[in-house]
């Protein structure tokens, strides 16, 4: 591996490691009054790693718990902890579980001698899910397949979602009756909202019924009369009961990125903490950005090797084809194209839960020498490409980032890794 490669491996490892949740819940729970009995209800991919912060924490005063996360992201049994493993990017079974299971738990608690502790992190708008009365799974799965497909962004698709379920936009707090609930907050999503984060089951919702039918519309989805009056049904806009605090975010992510580039030896810039639209399209700006900096132009900033530079957000794939990837990896490959020949030049992409996409890869690391490897194996990347199946083009030229689920979720890292001179 050149060492520009294990550069970059070494920036994932240490920017990932300083995002996981365990000192952020904690240093959220020090402050609190938890002199009643708890009950922990932890929802999302990075669920069970905040759970245990919370047993290191409260220990035997947690009287009962839930964890409910992503297949493959349970780390092993807790104490009081009952686990269950859904679905994601698209609800199943298990996600109605899981749903029916906090309700159960959060409705024998006293207001008098019970609190709830609420965990949320990214993902909990697809793991969390209990339909309103009148619709089935199969009929929000259907929607969410289709937003998903057709390039919805995610304030768009937990608008909809929203407004077809029983815990989603603040129902679940509302579900908690006159029990205090405080809620610790993972965000993955841009600029933190509380109300769009696993789709707010905590928050009160601003997003009204006519915006729900707006987005349908907008993607040409069509509905059954039972998701009309699901719809029509508006979300809770007052939650006096519940608090919520945000503990940690993507800016985090790209702060621990840079001070690792710069502790390498690379000066880096933080380009945008905001970063949306099309995943190939920005590999495509990413390329440009490499070969500003390699021609000494670096515009705006005038950067000169060695230097990172580092941007951080949720991109979307709008599906063409039928391969399998997910929005790092086609950022990765789409880069590819735009810094081909050059030695000097390492682009990655990186999702922080370690799972990009419907796929055991992270993301991926591409250099000059990514495509010539792709087509030593007997395959055309424009046609990969084309056909959005990033993750077999990347398997094969080696360029895969695979860390396993690290039991975080705040949004993806991209960063662009340019050393001193170019072929």
């Amino acid at each position: 591996m050149n060492p520009l490669r294990q550069d970059a491996h070494k920036i994932i490892e240490v920017s990932i490691e300083a995002v996981l949740p365990d000192a952020a819940v904690k240093s959220a729970l020090k402050d609190k009054d938890f002199s009643k009995a708890v009950t922990v209800i932890a929802i999302g991919k990075a669920a069970w790693r905040m759970a245990q912060a919370s047993c290191s924490v409260l220990g035997d005063q947690i009287r009962q718990g839930l964890i409910v996360t992503k297949y493959g992201h349970s780390q092993g049994a807790l104490p009081n902890f009952e686990i269950v493993e859904a679905g994601h990017p698209i609800p199943d079974e298990n996600s109605v579980l899981g749903a029916v299971k906090a309700i159960e738990m959060v409705s024998i608690t006293d207001p008098k001698e019970d609190l709830i502790l609420f965990l949320v992190s990214g993902g909990g708008s697809a793991l969390f899910e209990l339909p309103q009365p009148g619709l089935n799974l199969r009929e929000i799965m259907a929607i969410t397949d289709q937003l998903l497909s057709r390039g919805a962004n995610i304030s768009e698709m937990n608008t909809v979602r929203k407004h077809l379920s029983r815990v989603k936009g603040g129902r679940f707090a509302e579900a908690c009756g006159q029990t205090e609930l405080f809620a610790v907050v993972l965000s993955d999503v841009i600029g933190d909202p509380l109300e769009v984060i696993a789709s707010g089951p905590a928050f009160a919702d601003s997003s009204t019924s006519a915006e729900a039918f707006n987005v349908l519309d907008k993607f040409n989805i069509t509905y059954s009369d039972q998701v009309k009056a699901a719809i029509d049904r508006e979300t809770p806009k007052s939650l006096p009961f519940s608090e919520s605090i945000i503990t940690g975010s993507v800016a985090k992510f790209c702060d621990a990125a840079a001070a690792a580039c710069e502790a390498l030896g690379y000066l880096p810039i933080i380009l945008s903490t905001e970063m949306t639209g099309e995943a190939s399209e920005l590999g495509q700006t990413l390329a440009s950005l490499a070969r500003e900096a390699l021609l000494g132009k670096g515009s705006p900033y005038k950067l000169r090797p060695p230097c990172a530079i580092i941007l951080g957000g949720e991109t979307v794939v709008h599906l063409r084809g039928k391969g399998k990837g997910g929005r790092n990896q086609e950022t990765a490959l789409a880069a590819a194209f735009g810094i081909q020949d050059l030695d000097h030049v390492v682009i990655f992409s990186v999702g922080s839960d370690g799972t990009d996409g419907p796929t055991d890869a992270a993301g991926g690391i591409v250099d000059g020498h990514t495509l010539d490897r792709i087509r030593s194996a007997g395959l055309n990347p424009c046609e990969l490409l084309a056909e959005n199946d990033s993750y077999h083009a990347l398997q094969v030229s080696g360029d895969l980032i695979m860390t396993g689920p690290t039991g975080t979720n705040v949004n993806d890292l991209m960063v662009v890794l340019i050393g001193e001179g170019n072929k």
